[in-house]
């Protein structure tokens, strides 16, 4: 619980009364690596903390190597097929384990809950939400602006961690470009 507080903490303030409620509505939860948590079509009724792990978005296909990875999410990160669970809606993409991860979840019906019952419940969500599209927009200016060299180059210095672990064929896919390619640039380079 410490690490989400540290993390709210940077976007407001937050009553020890606020803090109290809100944390009676989190449930941790011990993913298995390589489990798929949230799968095409099923609704996502959470959003989660990640306390540890890594966790990757993903389009499947029937054949695996031509799943579309367009998100991973890191430890001190929210996680959520976010689009699915405001809406209520199923959701049109998969969420996977990379690594055991462990989240802290509040579903649906008690984030609103905390929206009605505290003062700070509204702030968090929506600077939650604006952090969540911001990292979706930065994504979507990369993929129109940078080579794949460059996308790569900056993933690299951005996020060096990813290398270690997350496969190659995952960050391709994030990257927009094949397994192929992306073994020509890291030779290249």
């Amino acid at each position: 619980m410490n690490q989400i507080r540290a993390y709210l903490d940077q976007i407001a303030i937050i009553a020890d009364e606020d803090w109290d409620f809100f944390t009676s509505k989190l449930h941790r939860r011990v993913i298995p690596k390589k489990s798929v948590f949230l799968k095409v079509n099923e609704i996502e009724n959470y959003i989660s903390f990640i306390e540890s792990g890594v966790v990757r978005l993903f389009i499947p296909k029937d054949n695996p190597e031509k799943e579309i990875t367009f998100g991973f999410s890191f430890k001190d990160q929210f996680v959520s097929a976010y689009d699915s669970f405001l809406t209520q809606t199923p959701s049109a993409y998969q969420v996977q384990a990379l690594t055991e991860t462990t989240l802290l979840s509040i579903s649906y019906d008690d984030l609103q809950e905390v929206y009605k019952t505290t003062q700070i419940g509204n702030l968090i969500g929506r600077l939650t939400a604006e952090r969540l599209f911001l990292i979706k927009s930065k994504r979507e200016q990369n993929l129109l602006n940078l080579s794949a060299e460059e996308r790569y180059m900056k993933l690299f210095k951005e996020r060096p961690e990813l290398l270690k672990v997350i496969p190659l064929k995952y960050i391709s896919s994030y990257i927009g470009i094949t397994a192929q390619a992306l073994s020509r640039i890291r030779k290249r380079l």
